[in-house]
């Protein structure tokens, strides 16, 4: 399949933020360097998402030098955030099982607490090599992954959201689309010229430095009926997606991978599919 390339990267490194676009990234065995390291959390220390909490795709995170980060979002001060010394680790959930981080300072939870209107606290992954295995369904022995949903990587193409968003035209919402890729919330976006859901196939695929095993489709929830922009919630794709791109389970749109070679990748390098 040639002429596949990186249109576009993107790392998030507070789970639920907005994050950046990097023109290069490193692949780290549990997904991009720095993504998804951080998470918000109830009083409960469950994390709290764009399925809870809309509002958090409008605040914005900013990855800086050691694994800090600069916080931004509507009304609230810039705030930068140390990466915590080492010290007692506290159970967070994640989709009802629990993973060890370490909590942030106390400014953090004052600013989440404030900008969310709820009380809530930020935490730390401090060790992603053996906090977090991936689901021993879809993994290898030792495989973990950051605060990610699931897996440590999500790839997307242009050619399917094309499709997609050519579905929703026709369908009962069109008012809703054409819908950005960023309601999808990828680490990799794939460009050229692919066949609509041909990543679905994809098992092994090398890219600049890295390899990836595809694990399986990507299961798509309530997060991808918000805008980015705004906050507000629709019905597309999901209706869309129940429609035309029931796989099992899933309304399925991108396909999980995780790194079997590691390494770094940049925008426009090609994208091999090895198998």
């Amino acid at each position: 399949m040639a002429n596949l390339y990186v249109q576009s990267l993107h790392v998030h490194p507070v789970k639920s933020v907005a994050g950046t676009a990097p023109d290069e990234m490193a692949v780290e065995p549990w997904g991009p360097a720095g993504d998804r390291r951080w998470a918000v959390v109830d009083t409960t220390g469950a994390v709290i998402t764009q399925r809870q909490q809309a509002r958090l795709a409008l605040a914005s995170a900013r990855p800086l030098a050691d694994g800090r980060v600069e916080l931004s979002g509507p009304g609230m001060p810039a705030l930068v955030v140390e990466v915590p010394e080492p010290g007692p680790l506290e159970p967070v959930v994640l989709f009802g099982k629990k993973t060890e981080t370490v909590v942030a300072a106390s400014a953090a939870a004052e600013w989440f607490t404030a900008y969310l209107g709820q009380p809530a606290r930020l935490v730390y992954l401090d060790d992603p090599a053996v906090r977090r295995p991936v689901d021993p369904d879809h993994a290898l022995p030792g495989e973990t992954v950051s605060l990610a949903d699931a897996y440590p990587v999500l790839l997307t193409t242009t050619a399917s959201l094309d499709a997609l968003n050519a579905l929703i035209a026709r369908g009962d919402h069109p008012e809703e689309g054409p819908l950005p890729m960023n309601r999808f919330r990828p680490n990799l976006v794939v460009g050229g010229p692919a066949e609509a859901w041909a990543e679905d196939g994809w098992r092994r695929i090398a890219v600049g430095e890295a390899v990836f095993r595809g694990v399986r489709e990507c299961g798509r929830c309530i997060v991808t009926t918000t805008d980015q922009r705004t906050s507000q919630r629709g019905r597309e794709p999901l209706k869309t997606l129940a429609r035309h791109r029931r796989i099992g389970k899933s309304l399925a749109f991108g396909r999980q991978l995780v790194p079997v070679v590691t390494g770094t990748v940049r925008v426009g390098d090609e994208v091999r599919v090895l198998e």
